[in-house]
């Protein structure tokens, strides 16, 4: 309540001295337009948060987004399924490498996450 009443008394100056005051200190916020959703993404839930107000502020280049109001709710996590396929080129090499077929060689890769050196020690018998 106090600080209500010393904001009351300060007036619209004391917002232009708080605006310097942060300018000088390398402060800088501004509002981010036209945010529609923030989803929070956790291993175990996702936050979604609808209709917020975010607002940057950047310290010293550092920035740091404050999310305000919206309608918050909580969900499974959503499993991102990679929409890049494999290089072909990554394959045709494992292929090469182990005498595999482009089959062998694709699962492999799979396997491995897309690691070429891991892809064909598993197919050389090296690593399970």
């Amino acid at each position: 309540m106090a600080y209500k009443a010393l904001k009351a008394a300060r007036g619209a100056r004391g917002g232009r001295d708080t605006a310097r005051m942060m300018q000088k200190m390398g402060v800088k916020m501004d509002e981010l337009p036209e945010v529609t959703q923030v989803i929070i993404r956790t291993p175990t839930k996702d936050i979604v948060i609808d209709a917020p107000t975010v607002t940057m502020v950047t310290v010293q280049g550092q920035a740091m987004y404050q999310i305000a109001g919206g309608e918050v709710s909580e969900s499974q996590p959503q499993t991102v399924t990679p929409t890049n396929a494999l290089p072909e080129a990554d394959v045709q090499l494992v292929a090469q490498q182990t005498g595999k077929s482009l089959d062998e060689s694709r699962k492999a890769l799979t396997e491995a996450g897309g690691d070429l050196a891991r892809a064909i020690l598993i197919l050389k018998g090296q690593q399970t």
